[in-house]
């Protein structure tokens, strides 16, 4: 029988890599803080704050967005993100789970 990814590992462990792999890039670290100090959504020039092309930053949000650690909306000319405080608080869970 063929080992597959969906039966080698666990969903946690899956889990755990994605939220990981998503946190491997400084610019998405300082993202992260940036909404994480946020006491609500952001709304404004992410890209003028974290002095990181506008191209460059759309990327990084996109992968923290496909990850499920920011939600946010884009309609012209507003752009509102924040932190996904379900995913947050599981990855905060798992990725400590892994450090202890």
């Amino acid at each position: 029988m063929k080992t597959t990814k969906e039966n080698q590992f666990t969903s946690l462990q899956v889990d755990t890599a994605r939220f990981a792999k998503a946190l491997s890039h400084p610019a998405r670290v300082a993202i992260l803080e940036l909404l994480n100090s946020q006491s609500c959504c952001y709304h404004g020039n992410m890209a003028d704050e974290l002095s990181i092309a506008k191209s460059t930053l759309s990327q990084h949000l996109n992968e923290l967005k496909e990850v499920g650690l920011i939600q946010g909306t884009i309609t012209a000319p507003s752009v509102k993100y924040c932190i996904n405080r379900e995913n947050w608080a599981l990855a905060k869970y798992l990725l400590g789970n892994l450090l202890k």
